[in-house]
């Protein structure tokens, strides 16, 4: 069965970072690209990166441009979100989504079929 496991949520003060990690089990991962979602609390979930089957492109929200950083290392499995000068407004659960169909782009529009259980971030100020 396939799963994705995120990690690395927490609470931290604004201006500081975490690093979130998503584990992937029971399919080939390296043909799927994958991204990051986020929910806050009375809020709809919204996109905040992608990231290729590859690696080598990715797409950022507006709002994360130039703090947040998606990689992936698929000899692990795992896909990253590096979250650096966090502000209280990027509080939220974070999710990990998998693309249903192979050989993907990075972009807000794929079909995102399989989701994590998702990781609680919390900044305070």
């Amino acid at each position: 069965q396939v799963q994705l496991v995120e990690s690395g949520g927490g609470l931290v003060q604004a201006g500081g970072s975490l690093r979130l990690s998503c584990a992937a089990s029971g399919r080939t991962f390296g043909m799927y690209a994958m991204g990051w979602f986020r929910q806050a609390p009375g809020k709809e979930r919204e996109f905040v990166a992608a990231i290729s089957w590859s690696g080598g492109s990715t797409y950022y929200a507006d709002p994360v441009k130039g703090r947040f950083t998606i990689s992936r290392d698929n000899a692990k499995n795992t896909v990253y979100l590096q979250m650096n000068s966090l502000k209280p407004e990027d509080t939220a659960v974070y999710y990990c989504a998998a693309d249903k169909g192979p050989w993907g782009i990075a972009t807000p529009r794929a079909d995102f079929g399989l989701w994590g259980q998702g990781t609680q971030v919390t900044v305070s100020s």
